[in-house]
């Protein structure tokens, strides 16, 4: 893996990093104008600058042992440069002045199975930008122009929630974030609870079709139901949501669901309780708004089966990718080993992707 001074020869002037995240409940209720619970993983991404000798900018991706060059005029073509220049391009837009970079990108966030890799790459960008122009960005000014990169750039209608986790969660407590408001604040895991992040090993190939179509439909269904954002429509209305047809009922019984277990989670110290509403998203996820796959339920049972996990869900947009599960403190590397031993057993091939602290 080349380093900045390999590539570019000298050092860079700038780095920014951020984490990736997992997110313990509130899938897909973030674009809905909803509650979630994102946690960050210690896994992060970095993205080393230094103001550019010539006109272009040039991006070095480790991982990938992959350049890219593009101007502000010529976007690049390989995807994960448009990430950034949708960075560059918003921050743009915002008012700042961006000149030509050398940029050298390192991670070991996961790529692919929902921990929001994109989304940490554009913070640890946008962090990196803040520091060499010093640009006057807050937490959540940084986390806006990120969301609008992916959506405007990277053709993900994304809501706010990975951008947030990425710029202002720990890997100690979660984040409750109301996306309307922005009211936030951490909270702790309930007692005696970690976090256990599997793959399924199932690569995620229809997740931003998919993706969009749910966030479609979802939309489709709060203005069929009268109101600015499903997040408007509360459990004792599930009546009105119930007189929608197929698939939109579904999809907007999920979101009022899904909104309440947060609700639920952020009054719990109940590890049991919190599992249970856990395993109650997935159920959600999988039936109301189907983005779960086979192999991925196999691997949240397993894990739901057994008695040192509290609960057990997929974690990001679905169709394949990670779960997340609250386990006891005690037995975090025992379970871990012991379900992905089984799931091996019928076929499957599944890691650990948040290791232990």
């Amino acid at each position: 893996m080349k380093s900045f001074e390999a590539v570019f020869g000298g050092v860079p002037a700038a780095i920014g990093h951020a984490p990736g995240r997992v997110n313990l409940l509130g899938e897909h209720t973030d674009y809905n104008d909803g509650f979630v619970l994102p946690i960050a993983i210690p896994q992060q991404t970095h993205v080393a600058i230094r103001r550019s000798a010539s006109a272009t900018f040039t991006l070095y991706a480790a991982a990938l042992d992959c350049m890219a060059t593009f101007t502000h005029d010529a976007p690049p073509s390989a995807r994960f440069a448009t990430y950034v220049y949708g960075c560059i391009a918003e921050a743009r837009a915002a008012g700042f002045e961006i000149p030509p970079l050398d940029m050298h990108l390192s991670s070991n966030v996961p790529m692919g199975v929902g921990l929001s890799s994109s989304a940490a790459l554009e913070v640890a960008t946008l962090r990196a930008l803040r520091t060499l122009l010093n640009l006057p960005l807050d937490a959540v000014l940084l986390a806006q122009l990120a969301q609008r990169a992916e959506v405007q750039h990277a053709g993900v209608r994304c809501g706010l929630m990975d951008q947030m986790a990425a710029s202002l969660a720990n890997t100690k407590q979660a984040l409750f974030l109301d996306t309307r408001t922005l009211e936030r604040r951490l909270m702790p895991l309930p007692p005696e609870s970690v976090v256990l992040v599997l793959d399924s090993g199932i690569t995620r190939s229809l997740a931003t079709s998919a993706f969009n179509q749910r966030r479609a439909e979802c939309e489709e269904a709060a203005q069929r139901l009268g109101v600015r954002a499903l997040r408007d429509i509360g459990e004792g209305d599930l009546s009105t949501v119930e007189a929608l047809d197929d698939p939109l009922r579904r999809r907007a019984r999920h979101v009022v669901t899904e909104n309440a277990r947060v609700l639920r989670a952020v009054q719990c110290s109940n590890p049991k309780d919190f599992g249970l509403l856990m395993n109650a998203s997935h159920a959600s996820l999988r039936d109301d708004f189907e983005v779960s796959v086979p192999a991925l339920d196999r691997l949240v049972a397993l894990l739901q089966a057994r008695p040192e996990i509290y609960g057990a869900r997929l974690t990001g947009a679905g169709f394949g990718g990670a779960c997340v599960a609250l386990c006891k403190s005690s037995a975090l590397e025992r379970v871990a080993e012991n379900v992905l031993n089984q799931y091996a057993q019928e076929g499957h091939s599944g890691a650990v992707l948040v290791p232990p602290a």
